[in-house]
């Protein structure tokens, strides 16, 4: 993994802050209206769609191979002990706001929710569209949690279990297929 870019990637708005500037894994896809700045690491494979923020500039950001951050998605986190972590394998949906939280391996974080400072979804867990996480809130492996503020809800049925499975791969695709029509491409000169 190269400082800022590595190699055969596709970049938006990449930053430097405070002297520290991102890093980019192999055959990553981040569209040319979002910005990641400062102390984030984003592992291969994967995938920051249009008009995602990623703020590392008070603490470090880590995103996971194949993961997937859909349109509008911020990211932040907190100086001091809050960093943000997410796992590999990870969807997090459109317009989420996450804030200084962990999600682990495979979880998924729907459309519009909010998680905030501290909270962790753990491995294989689904937060539902339009939740939010209050602060230091857990989110068990194989739960579904909805609502604001959110509460669990119920084990995630099988079909969801497979969905979560499915969603990274489809949106590395997208992300390659953006790369081939040239959507997004840093130019070498």
């Amino acid at each position: 993994m190269d400082d800022c870019i590595g190699s055969g990637i596709a970049a938006g708005i990449l930053l430097p802050f405070g002297g520290v500037w991102p890093k980019i894994g192999d055959d990553v896809f981040i569209a040319p209206t979002a910005t990641v700045i400062g102390d984030v690491e984003v592992d291969d494979e994967a995938v920051i769609i249009f008009g995602c923020t990623i703020r590392g500039d008070t603490n470090w950001i880590k995103i996971g191979k194949r993961s997937n951050l859909q349109d509008h998605v911020v990211i932040h986190v907190n100086e001091g002990r809050d960093s943000a972590s997410i796992g590999d394998r990870v969807s997090v949906g459109h317009a989420v706001l996450l804030h200084a939280c962990e999600l682990q391996d495979g979880c998924m974080v729907g459309m519009r929710a909010s998680v905030m400072d501290g909270c962790v979804v753990e491995r294989g867990a689904m937060v539902a569209g339009g939740a939010v996480l209050v602060p230091r809130t857990v989110v068990r492996s194989g739960e579904l949690w909805g609502g604001a503020p959110a509460r669990f809800m119920r084990p995630l049925k099988e079909s969801e279990r497979e969905y979560l499975i499915r969603v990274p791969d489809q949106y590395y695709r997208l992300g390659t297929q953006y790369r081939s029509e040239g959507i997004g491409m840093r130019s070498e000169n």
